[in-house]
């Protein structure tokens, strides 16, 4: 095992077996602005991946020992952003193809050529600059995310509750001796401090989502049941709107694992979006059926829709787009809030619209599975819409 510093920059490991290949390889590169390592079987590999910390790894597939796979799986166990390489025989590309499936970037086969190998390695470097560079913005992202959600909460959310606390006790102090004028003025004020406080804490439960203890009370449990409430929960904003909810379910459907509340604020969300902005005497169907070891979960309207300007940023946070015909706003949180919520239930939501025509979102959630879920061990008998 051996390690040549080249310099600064990006850090490159060789796993291989082959001498003349490690040998090979180092002369390819002499001279670039790397830093290199290299190791002959997979067990020193993998202590060089934990004491090197690379970018990239060329890791061979055919190695006495420890197979090629197994380091690709224990490497990204290890760091999920490394960038890995399989090196191949002609006699193994479909092996490298599988070790592609398994989260390998590339596969350079045996005999490769100089210009083969510097051209693989500028290609698995760039690719992890783009992951390094998206896992910095995530959590730019995040942190931003957290601070407004420290300052929404201290320097809105107190004040606030003061005024409102305040408003109540002038009101009680002057009761009787108001005016008829002065009293709508007083109700005014009120409605609006309200709706700023309601504001406050949709904007807190949007960006303070707290993914552990919500996936605590994680359990097997019905779509049914969760479509059910929602539709309970909506009727009366589709009652009002003269918007009839009609439900379609797939029998029998198999259970989900996750959390029964959130989810039916989910569909809650996406059930009083589809009523707000649906046109009287209109329907909103919710569907339910199974698709490929997926509960399929659809919510759709034939109401004003969504431009095709608009539709790829309707998840993200407080975006709005074009006031609708409806002349209904939100506040941009709700659809990112159904994002989050969906996607700690390992699922996905997507979106397909026409203005003028309406809107259809669909939710996918795995189906409930013992041998990916186990129960949870056993214990004593003590036991808001945009």
């Amino acid at each position: 095992m051996r390690a040549q510093g080249l310099g600064v920059s990006y850090k490159i490991l060789i796993i291989d077996d082959e001498e003349v290949v490690l040998d090979s390889c180092a002369a390819i590169l002499e001279g670039s602005d790397y830093q290199m390592a290299t190791a002959s079987d997979g067990k020193h590999g993998l202590k060089l991946v934990q004491e090197f910390q690379p970018d990239l790894v060329f890791v061979d597939l055919k190695m006495p020992g420890m197979p090629g796979l197994e380091v690709i799986d224990r490497i990204h166990t290890v760091d999920p952003s490394i960038v890995t390489v399989v090196i191949t025989g002609f006699a193994t590309v479909s092996s490298a193809v599988d070790a592609m499936k398994r989260g390998a970037y590339d596969f350079l086969p045996k005999p490769f050529t100089p210009d083969e190998f510097r051209l693989i390695t500028r290609r698995g470097l760039e690719k992890r600059k783009l992951v390094l560079e998206t896992a910095a913005l995530r959590k730019e992202k995040e942190m931003l995310r957290e601070n407004f959600a420290a300052i929404v909460s201290h320097e809105l959310k107190a004040p606030l509750g003061a005024v409102q606390q305040n408003l109540f006790v002038l009101e009680a102090e002057l009761s009787g001796n108001l005016t008829e004028d002065q009293k709508r003025r007083l109700e005014r004020m009120k409605s609006r401090i309200t709706d700023l406080v309601k504001l406050i804490h949709t904007w807190l439960r949007a960006i303070s989502v707290d993914i552990e203890t919500i996936k605590e009370k994680f359990e097997p449990m019905s779509v049914a049941s969760v479509i059910s409430k929602a539709a309970d929960s909506i009727q009366p904003h589709a009652t009002r709107k003269d918007i009839e909810i009609v439900t379609s379910l797939e029998d029998p459907l198999s259970p989900i694992f996750g959390d029964e509340g959130t989810l039916a604020e989910v569909l809650i969300n996406l059930g009083n979006n589809a009523i707000k902005y649906s046109y009287a005497g209109s329907q909103v169907l919710i569907k339910a059926n199974e698709a490929n070891d997926h509960v399929l979960i659809s919510i759709t309207d034939t109401g004003v829709g969504i431009s095709k300007e608009d539709l790829p940023f309707i998840f993200d946070d407080f975006y709005r787009g074009k006031t609708s015909q409806t002349g209904e706003r939100g506040y941009g949180l709700g659809l990112a809030l159904s994002q989050r919520i969906v996607e700690i239930h390992n699922g996905s939501i997507s979106a397909e619209s026409e203005l003028g025509k309406g809107s259809t979102f669909v939710i996918r959630l795995p189906i409930y599975s013992r041998d990916h879920h186990p129960q949870p061990p056993l214990q004593a008998e003590v036991i808001p819409s945009p």
